[in-house]
């Protein structure tokens, strides 16, 4: 078994804290640890360091190696472009193959809150089993506990010979609308789609060169070693769209283990303790007569009174205050922010950053 660890990109939801120069996967968001050290001491007993790889860019994969003190530079997969999810992972997969063509690989996001993790680790290690014994490409699927309209989600068909924690998926969805979502959540049959994977690397790419022509074209440039060329070919795409929508070989495996994704400031109320009266504090925040906010001051001091439902962040001389409920949508205020303002520079950089 191999594990590739999805480290790329930048984290807007999480803006002013996350920047491109130091994007959410750097950053404490659950616990004390950055995100992406979290997720590499929960695999721990699983594989050894030299068989965890790092996929992001260059310059950002280095800021993660000084996170994570026990991998060598040479566990980085640093691409030369971001196309999304497909091309990364079929180039990851392709060259985990060259080494070791019968090996099973685990794709991870750097984002997630998942615990206990020692029954994530025997959930892996069993998934990993399956995924061999019957060629397939699995998905672990979360139990929905709310009718979320983040997330996709997986509708569960027939159980796979033999077994009762592994079924044929029947198919995927896109993210819902409300409605659509508490329907869901009632009939019982769907799961969050975790975007955790576990494939044999052989399967994944023959299914990669049968389904999907974004990419397969150019498989034969990694072939030869250029992986620049390959990534300025390809299509985006990702690989729920690219590969496991089209596939006839994937499968999921309901999750033994509590997942969340940290994908916006409202996450922190879900995987942080609250107070008695709903409020997450992260440094120096005094709320006052208030409810169910959530508070991240990195210097400074946050002080708010008598309000409610907000999300109150401070960082650099920059102050963000919004409602809970729109947390999801903080892309669409950085879009029209003025670049001074959006893009702060990091200390011992210059102010010509990128936000997105």
């Amino acid at each position: 078994m191999r594990v590739v660890i999805l480290a790329g990109g930048v984290g807007s939801r999480f803006w002013p804290a996350s920047t491109a120069a130091r994007p959410k996967q750097l950053l404490p968001l659950a616990g004390d640890l950055p995100l992406v050290r979290e997720t590499r001491d929960r695999l721990e007993g699983l594989v050894g360091p030299e068989r965890i790889h790092l996929l992001a860019g260059r310059e950002l994969g280095r800021r993660l190696l000084e996170a994570l003190p026990d991998l060598d530079p040479g566990n980085l997969l640093a691409e030369p472009a971001a196309r999304g999810t497909g091309p990364v992972l079929a180039w990851a997969s392709h060259e985990i193959a060259r080494q070791d063509p019968d090996t099973v690989l685990v794709s991870l996001h750097a984002d997630h809150v998942i615990e206990p993790a020692d029954v994530f680790r025997e959930q892996l290690a069993r998934v990993a089993e399956l995924a061999r014994a019957h060629r397939r490409l699995f998905t672990i699927g979360a139990p929905p506990d709310r009718p979320e309209t983040g997330y996709g989600y997986v509708r569960v068909g027939d159980p796979l010979a033999g077994e009762d924690d592994a079924f044929d998926v029947e198919r995927f969805v896109e993210k819902p609308d409300i409605e659509t979502a508490e329907r869901y959540l009632a009939d019982g049959s769907y799961l969050w789609n975790t975007g955790i994977f576990v494939w044999p690397v052989s399967l994944f790419l023959d299914e990669v060169r049968a389904h999907t022509p974004e990419i397969a074209p150019h498989l034969g440039l990694l072939d030869a070693g250029d992986a620049e060329a390959f990534f300025g070919a390809v299509e985006p795409v990702s690989v729920d769209v690219g590969v496991l929508e089209r596939s006839r070989r994937v499968a999921v495996a309901p999750a033994r283990f509590a997942w969340d994704d940290l994908g916006s400031w409202e996450a922190l109320a879900r995987t942080r303790e609250p107070d008695r009266r709903g409020n997450v504090a992260v440094g120096r925040a005094h709320l006052a007569d208030s409810a169910g906010c959530v508070a991240w001051a990195e210097e400074g001091s946050i002080v708010a009174w008598g309000v409610r439902d907000l999300v109150i962040v401070h960082r650099r001389g920059v102050t963000l205050v919004m409602p809970r409920d729109r947390a999801a949508d903080l892309k669409v205020l950085l879009a029209d922010l003025p670049a001074e303002i959006a893009d702060a520079p990091e200390d011992g950089e210059g102010s010509g950053g990128t936000h997105g």
